[in-house]
């Protein structure tokens, strides 16, 4: 079930650079960015789609996957298999079926989507709506603060696409010590989220005892998959909103924001921190 590399991650480019007043040309490196059509089905059903994300090609039965069950829509002992459509002829690669063992509920796909604060949201409605899904989590997981600190060298370590771009978000999940268990680029930071959720679900786990690192700021819908992949600690390098914050809070996350060196802010649950 593992996903090949059918579209480039990276593309090639001819840019006028400009450094200190002069002008030159030279090649450069783009982060790859194409649609992705998400389908599903469970026994006997035929595949629906669910939704049209634009990613970084690369472990895309990770990112639909990870989609379906950070979304609520899939439970992880559910999952039967994903594949590329071959049907779709040269867009093969960019459309993958998820197989479910159970029905697949596409009124369920319907209802849970919100939008995002990019258009507005409600903001209430969304939380309760995660909150019924998703149990607060119980994780008596205690991390040093020695090995938050070391969180994002570690991570920016490990961003091989990034380097050559410049152009990526990273997610990265870490044992309480601090050794990498997995990391995902991608252009869209919650993209970046579900493909570890959904490496998680692939492999028969969850994020229980472990820590989510991401890049950028943390949002409310990042909090909703890290609760929903059972992961107990979330840090990111910036700032989280108002929303995710009081999603932390509810669902019994650790929100860690500002983590730099030298320091970091957490903003709920601070118990799972030893300063």
């Amino acid at each position: 079930m593992a996903s090949t590399a059918g579209r480039p991650r990276v593309a090639r480019a001819r840019v006028m650079a400009v450094r200190d007043g002069r002008a030159v040309e030279r090649a450069d490196a783009l982060a790859g960015e194409e649609p992705m059509e998400v389908r599903a089905a469970g026994p006997g059903q035929e595949p629906a789609r669910v939704a049209v994300t634009m990613r970084t090609p690369g472990h895309d039965f990770e990112l639909a996957v990870g989609f379906l069950v950070t979304e609520g829509l899939l439970a992880p002992g559910d999952l039967a298999g994903a594949a590329y459509c071959d049907e779709a002829g040269d867009q093969r690669h960019n459309v993958v079926t998820v197989r479910s063992r159970a029905p697949f509920d596409l009124g369920a796909a319907e209802r849970n989507f919100f939008a995002t604060s990019s258009c507005g949201i409600c903001g209430k409605a969304a939380l309760e709506s995660v909150s019924v899904r998703c149990p607060p989590l119980a994780d008596g997981v205690r991390i040093e603060a020695a090995t938050l600190l070391s969180l994002p060298a570690a991570m920016r370590a490990a961003q091989a696409v990034f380097d050559r771009t410049g152009g990526l978000h990273a997610a990265a999940l870490f044992e309480p010590d601090g050794r990498l268990v997995v990391l995902r680029e991608d252009v869209g930071r919650h993209n970046a989220v579900d493909k570890v959720a959904g490496r998680l679900a692939m492999d028969g786990a969850d994020g229980s005892g472990r820590l989510l690192m991401v890049s950028g700021r943390l949002s409310f819908e990042i909090v909703q998959k890290a609760a929903v992949a059972r992961i107990p600690v979330i840090c990111a390098v910036s700032a989280p909103s108002s929303l995710a914050v009081e999603a932390a809070e509810s669902l019994g996350v650790t929100a860690v924001g500002f983590l730099r060196p030298g320091g970091f802010n957490v903003y709920s649950r601070p118990e799972r921190v030893v300063a």
